[in-house]
This record gives structure tokens, C-alpha cells and sequence, in this order.
């Protein structure tokens, strides 16, 4: 299985329905670097333009790899030998042809997304092809349109009993790598 993933801080939508670029959240660099880890997705690439943004995550990074934070929980460094910063998608995709030599399958999550593949389905893709895949989240109030209608495949929204859908970027990526990857019931 070759799964990647993608948090995407650029580009996406904020609230009045603009193109921006987010910025990078201590949280969820290691909270989906530990559920990438725990999956066992392939890399966790953090996509974001701004140099002084990816600066930042790296001393993140840095400060969990030595000293008094690695001393005191040297999982998270562990959690984040996956982890590659990057300045745009288009380098994710050639990194990930640079690993695999292929180009990647490209799924989109949305919580808006009405219909899209199922879980149960894109699982089976992904098992039993060794053509790599990258998931891709969005952080603010989703991806730009244009990136989620270039991808191969819209994964199906992550649904609770109600109507309401605004779950943080970590926690839905925890829900869906579970759905995707986690241990089956008999």
C-alpha cells in the first residue's frame, strides 16, 4: 500500500469565500503526523507557500525531535520521520513520482462533498494497486474548487448523525485514515 497525505494550507477558501493561504497549527502537525504514523500512511506532506510559515513548523518540528521534549515524549519524533513541509502541491506530486515513479491518484476529502467514492471502495483501490495515492484535506473552509475537481476521486464526506459538519482538519483525518486503513471487524 502506498498512501500519502496532504494538508493543504493553500490554496483554500476562508470564510467570506476568498482564496488565501491558512496558517500552519502546532496541533496539527503532530496530531495527523501521529495518526499518519499509526495508519500507516506513507508521508505526511504539510503544504504551505510562505517560507516563514514552513520556518515555523520546522522549529516546531525540531523542538519535539531533542532536548527536554524529546526526552519527555520521543513518540511525536517518531511520529514525524513522515513529515516533509513543502511550498506547493505540485511538490508533492513529483516527490511522491520521484518515490514511486508514477504519479499519484489524487482524492479529495470535503466536508461538503455530497456524493464520492466510498470508503469501502477507494480501500480496495488502494490495497490492491501499487499505484501510489495522495489524500488531500484542506484547512480554512476547504480547497479551492479547482483543486478538488482535478482529482481523480472525491472521497465521500464524513457524516455524524446530524446535519452539522465543521469538523477540525485533525480530527477528521484521524476519522477518515481509520475508515480507510483501520482493522476490520469479522
Amino acid at each position: 500500500m502506498r498512501l500519502f497525505i496532504a494538508l493543504l494550507h493553500y490554496p483554500v477558501y476562508n470564510k467570506q469565500g476568498e482564496v488565501i493561504t491558512t496558517s500552519i497549527t502546532g496541533f496539527d502537525l503532530h496530531d495527523i503526523a501521529r495518526s499518519a504514523l499509526t495508519y500507516g500512511v506513507s508521508g505526511y506532506y504539510v503544504v504551505n507557500p510562505n517560507p516563514s510559515q514552513r520556518k515555523f513548523a520546522e522549529r516546531i518540528i525540531d523542538c519535539w525531535k531533542k532536548g527536554e521534549s524529546f526526552d519527555f515524549n520521543p513518540t511525536r519524533a517518531e511520529a514525524f520521520t513522515i513529515t516533509k513541509l513543502v511550498a506547493t502541491l505540485e511538490d508533492v506530486k513529483e516527490d511522491i513520482k520521484r518515490i514511486c515513479g508514477s504519479e499519484p491518484k489524487v482524492i479529495a476529502t470535503s466536508a461538503k462533498a455530497e456524493s464520492g467514492i466510498s470508503y469501502k471502495e477507494l480501500r480496495q483501490k488502494i490495497v490492491k494497486s501499487n499505484d501510489p495515492y495522495l489524500l488531500l484535506f484542506g484547512t480554512g473552509w476547504g480547497m479551492e474548487k479547482s483543486v478538488v475537481d482535478s482529482a481523480d476521486f472525491t472521497l465521500e464526506a464524513v457524516k455524524g448523525g446530524t446535519g452539522y459538519r465543521h469538523l477540525s482538519v485533525r480530527s477528521a483525518a484521524a476519522i477518515i485514515l481509520d475508515r480507510l486503513l483501520g482493522e476490520r471487524g469479522n
